[in-house]
């Protein structure tokens, strides 16, 4: 299975390096020197790590055969692909990779099916399951174990415990002074 573990950004210096987005919880295993990565558009490699370091905060990468500052800039925006074993797992009993959580079906704890997960969001804060429900309409769950309680790869299902308002209709109000401002009105 092919997974994407970053994005070459812009070069670094004159002598090769590229800045990278990493996309992949463990960079160290993915992108160590000698991991040899595929590449998006194809043409650009397969790319082999030469060399990484940790520059201000971000990564920078020189590869193989990328010798200046030109070379680096034609990599800019390419996606960087590690092949890995759909059995993997990651190191983590907590972590799962987003192929392990696509098409889990989605439970409350009493067994009331949601929906089934179709896509996962990466966001700055936190990740979000987007699941489809049997409607086809879509919700979206944070990915947090407040609200996602347990992750059961052998029965392909997640349970989750939401507040009130998340998958249904039913909102509390969260304030006092809310309701009271509420009141006053008229």
């Amino acid at each position: 299975m092919q997974l994407v573990v970053a994005r070459i950004g812009r070069a670094h210096g004159i002598k090769g390096e590229v800045t990278v987005e990493v996309r992949t919880d463990e960079p160290e295993l993915r992108l160590g020197p000698g991991a040899v990565l595929l590449t998006e558009p194809a043409a650009t490699g397969p790319l082999t790590i030469e060399s990484g370091r940790v520059h201000s905060g971000r990564l920078l990468l020189r590869f193989e055969g990328v010798r200046d500052r030109t070379a680096a800039e034609a990599l800019r925006n390419t996606l960087l692909i590690a092949d890995v074993d759909p059995a993997e797992l990651p190191e983590e009993p907590d972590e799962f990779y987003d192929h392990q959580l696509i098409d889990l079906d989605v439970v409350l704890a009493d067994g009331t099916e949601v929906g089934r997960i179709t896509e996962i969001s990466h966001l700055p804060s936190q990740d979000l399951f987007i699941v489809e429900r049997e409607d086809g309409s879509e919700v979206m769950i944070p990915f947090v174990s407040e609200i996602v309680t347990d992750i059961d790869l052998e029965e392909q299902r997640a349970v989750i415990d939401p507040p009130p308002g998340l998958i249904d209709d039913r909102a509390e109000i969260a304030s006092v002074r809310e309701a009271d401002a509420g009141e006053g009105e008229a």
